[in-house]
């Protein structure tokens, strides 16, 4: 399979493709590093994409920092709504067969104890600019698909977390809080709200998942990609306490806290599994140790065994 990847130096970008890689698929790596152009540019994602020929387009381009989001939610909803009709269009003229695009469990928003576990079904009430952009990229993707006969299926992605991970996100900003109190001599480690509850993935399950959609799911669909589990923020912070090399402690800090947080997220994978088989495979613990162990290595500190 001839794959393009936008994104493809991001996060989650870096492991899709070595996963399409070890699938032995034909990847194209598109990202702003690379000197690629802006998905915001209409153009030259056009000529891009009908140069390339895909077969499928993983569109995972895209500002994610929900705290961002509040300072630049015009610069949030460009990237990530514009973009995302950049693409479709593009892949409509090119006549790409498949276009995955990852949204996120943000656009469920605000939900109640009776509304868990989330499926597909779920009305979207997005509380975040950046959230109210994914949305917005949804219905661009609906309607390449109802309007143009698009196969493109949206992947709602909950919490995910894996090496390589910036620290703008919770548990890579925890795991280089430990890793500096470790030089430091510092016990105490600054954490925002403990009792939010996440629905956590690896990353590494997450790319597998992404890429059997794009084999197996059904175009106009949308999928939950998510453990189906929820685990409280204190728990990821204990585990990771607990994997440092010196005693420390957490002390909760407002400023770390956001404007608007859902107090619980779970999803229900049910469809995904259905249409695809599959499951997660690598637990949170081993996830977790993994990350640490990328974060002591960009200190230039001992790393374990990892996981992937």
């Amino acid at each position: 399979m001839r794959a393009l990847v936008t994104g493809s130096r991001g996060f989650v970008g870096t492991h899709l493709v070595a996963h399409l890689n070890a699938c032995a698929d034909d990847v194209i790596e598109v990202d702003r590093v690379m000197g690629s152009p802006p998905i915001e540019d209409a153009g030259a994602v056009s000529e891009l994409i009908a140069e390339a020929k895909p077969d499928a387009v993983y569109h995972l381009a895209g500002q994610s920092d929900v705290a961002a989001s509040w300072d630049d939610p015009i610069g949030t909803f460009q990237t990530n709504a514009d973009g995302t009709l950049h693409v479709v269009r593009a892949c409509i003229d090119a006549g790409v067969e498949r276009l995955l695009s990852v949204t996120s469990s943000d656009i469920y928003g605000p939900v109640g104890p009776e509304d868990l576990p989330l499926d597909e079904h779920a009305p979207l009430r997005p509380v975040n600019p950046y959230a109210a952009s994914k949305a917005a990229a949804e219905m661009v993707c609906v309607q390449g698909f109802l309007g143009h006969g698009l196969g493109v299926i949206r992947a709602r992605a909950f919490n995910h977390l894996g090496p390589g991970q910036s620290d703008r996100f919770l548990a890579p900003a925890l795991a280089a809080r430990i890793v500096g109190n470790e030089e430091t001599g510092k016990t105490e480690v600054p954490v925002g709200n403990l009792s939010a509850r996440r629905d956590f993935t690896d990353v590494r399950d997450v790319v597998r998942a992404y890429r059997l959609l794009v084999v197996d799911g059904v175009p106009g669909e949308a999928y939950n990609v998510c453990s189906g589990q929820d685990v409280a923020v204190s728990e990821i912070a204990e585990t990771l306490l607990g994997l440092a090399e010196t005693p420390l402690a957490l002390e909760q800090d407002q400023r770390l806290f956001r404007p608007v947080d859902v107090p619980v997220m779970r999803g229900d994978n049910a469809k995904l599994r259905a249409a695809t088989g599959w499951a997660p495979e690598i637990a949170l613990a081993d996830t977790l140790a993994d990350l640490l162990a990328d974060v002591r290595q960009r200190h230039g500190r001992p790393t374990g065994a990892s996981h992937g």
